[in-house]
């Protein structure tokens, strides 16, 4: 049967698209310098990725629809964790050429990160049924509860320098490339992640409060 759109809009992939559409609202937000709100949108679309696996998992699919999951998976991260963090550095950063340059080469780490993890994925998936227990280099979407937490430490003072921001996504885009195995979180140190993000967004509604003031 002949199909009316390209691609593919059930359950399993909805996740991964509210994801990226979590990261451009928040990139929106970045440009009119509304800080704030898009930690948020970038916690939010952690959230979508770290759940979106488990529930394609639920359903049986084609092969090409497993392919179809780690492209639109590796590209909503590359908005979401990739294109959304340097965005935000850059801006908060004053905008300058140092910042451009840290936020562009984070980038292209988190690009090259994912294309070479899309290539080792498909490789897997022809050799075996089960699931990934490790990665090789430290996942994009560690920026998801890194860059939120050094914005709190940021805005409560306990880092006083705007450098920690940069800093932070040299750190990043490094640990991404580092052909260094990492094993993958499973239900505990999922729930530990989701811990530290609760911490995370009550001192964000603290912060949002103190601003109301």
């Amino acid at each position: 049967m002949k199909k009316i759109l390209l691609g593919y809009y059930d359950y399993t992939v909805i996740l991964t698209y509210c994801g990226m559409l979590f990261a451009f609202y928040g990139i929106l937000q970045v440009t009119d310098e509304n800080y704030l709100p898009a930690v948020c949108c970038l916690m939010a679309a952690g959230i979508c990725d770290m759940f979106d696996g488990t529930v394609a998992a639920t359903k049986s699919r084609t092969d090409r629809e497993r392919k179809f999951g780690v492209q639109i998976d590796s590209l909503s991260d590359l908005i979401s964790f990739g294109v959304l963090p340097g965005m935000f550095v850059y801006m908060i950063s004053g905008r300058n050429t140092f910042s451009a340059s840290v936020a562009s080469v984070f980038i292209l780490c988190a690009l090259i990160r994912l294309a070479y993890f899309n290539v080792l994925e498909e490789e897997r998936q022809q050799q075996t049924d089960e699931k990934r227990k490790s990665y090789l280099g430290v996942p994009v979407t560690t920026i998801a509860v890194l860059l939120p937490a050094v914005y709190l430490l940021y805005d409560f003072q306990l880092l006083r320098n705007i450098i920690c921001f940069p800093v932070l996504l040299l750190c990043m885009g490094t640990g991404c490339l580092l052909p260094v195995e990492i094993k993958k979180p499973g239900a505990l140190g999922k729930t530990g992640i989701l811990l530290l993000g609760f911490v995370e967004v009550l001192g964000l509604l603290y912060f949002m409060e103190g601003n109301r003031l």
